[in-house]
This record gives structure tokens, sequence and C-alpha cells, in this order.
């Protein structure tokens, strides 16, 4: 007897056991289904299922790409893997003269204290002068900041010591801020820092007034002479 209920005990344990599995799987299985039946593209599943191996991985999967919008002032990278440079406006990179040129480029009412200092450069020095003068006279002192004998920033430039005629005590005099001159010799300014155009003065570092003969321009090759300055290297 007692043989008897251990086998049956045992039987009736192995019958629980397949039922459970059986059980779970089906549950498994209608889930999905049921799923699938309210939501045909399988959407809802992607997004709210996790599998094992997902939860061990640490991987969750969505129904679509992620993309997170550039701001408005931010690049994006040409086909050929680099960034371009940010094109001038057309009315600046379609001046086909000097002139244009000027009046066309954009220039704030605050300048930086080099840009202050070359835009004075100009003023000063060749405020009557046609603009290719000016341009010449900042290519002058662009040059001077990039070579070795002089120092190498635009104010260092313009206040070297018996250098330009017009800085008194290593300071710029005050300009006419409402001029137009000044708005010209800030445009002229930033011409010249950013290479907008080719100056007849090349790669001049020296220039004077026509009506002076000083000893060193003798020493000196001429580039341009341009209204009543002279430009050498």
């Amino acid at each position: 007897m007692s043989r008897f209920n251990y086998r049956n005990t045992g039987l009736i344990a192995a019958i629980l056991i397949v039922i459970t599995v059986f059980g779970v799987q089906g549950s498994g299985a209608f889930a999905q289904n049921a799923v699938q039946a309210t939501d045909p593209s399988g959407a809802a599943a992607a997004l709210g299922r996790d599998d094992g191996a997902d939860k061990a991985s640490g991987v969750r999967f969505v129904a679509e790409e992620v993309v997170q919008p550039l701001p408005a002032d931010k690049q994006v990278e040409s086909p050929d893997g680099k960034l371009p440079l940010p094109s001038p406006s057309p009315s600046v990179s379609d001046a086909s003269s000097l002139r244009q040129l000027v009046g066309a480029m954009p220039v704030q009412p605050a300048l930086s204290r080099e840009m202050y200092c070359l835009a004075g450069a100009v003023y000063f020095e060749a405020r009557g002068e046609p603009l290719d003068g000016q341009l010449a006279v900042a290519q002058v002192i662009v040059n001077r900041a990039e070579s070795d004998m002089f120092p190498d920033d635009y104010c260092g430039v313009v206040t070297q010591r018996k250098q330009f005629s017009f800085v008194r005590g290593g300071h710029i005099p005050s300009v006419n801020r409402s001029s137009p001159a000044w708005k010209r010799a800030k445009a002229i300014a930033k011409i010249a820092h950013q290479a907008l155009w080719e100056s007849k003065a090349d790669d001049a570092l020296f220039f004077h007034a026509k009506y002076v003969r000083p000893g060193w321009a003798r020493r000196k090759v001429a580039r341009a002479t341009i209204d009543s300055h002279i430009f050498y290297r």
C-alpha cells in the first residue's frame, strides 16, 4: 500500500511539472500572438519586449532611429568628410572692384584692439588716398606683423617707436568715429586682415610719401607707387 502511494505520488508530480512547463510556454506564445494581433507592425513588441539576452547586455530596441537635430548654427559635414568653410555673403563674393567690396563689407561698430590699430593706421596715414592706396598701407602693416623683423601684432607694428608719425607717445590719437573716412578705414582693415583683395603693395614692408627722399629707400626694392606713396620691400 505504501509502495503504491509512493509511485502514485511520483507520477502526479511528473504530471504537474509537464503541465507547468507547457503552461508557461503557452502563456509566452499567447502574449506574443496577442500583441501581433493588436499591432501587426510589431512596433509595440519592439518597444516593450525585453528578451533575456537583451536584459543581460543592456540593449534596448526601439521602433525608429533616434535623430537629434543639429542646432541652427552648426554645419553638417560635406560628402568628403570635411566641414565646409562659411561662404561670404553674395554681395561680398560678387564684388568686381575694390570700391564695391568696401561698400559691401559688413563692419561692426566696435572693433577689437588689433583691428582698431590697423584701421587707425589706415585712417591717419591714408584717408585722403584712393582705396587701393589705403589698402596698400594696411597691407604693409599686415606684412610687418607676419615678418620676423617687426612685432607680431598690429598694435605692436603701428605703435613701434619712430615708425608712424601720427603715433603720439606710443598711442594712436582719437578718430572721428562718425566720419565716412573711418567707416572706409574699418572696411579696408578687414579686407586686408582677411586677404579678400590683392593689394598692389604685394609683400612691401616700407612706404613713404613721394615728396620725401629717405636714405633707407635707396637700399630697398620698390614694389608700387600708388598716388602719393611709394612702397618698398
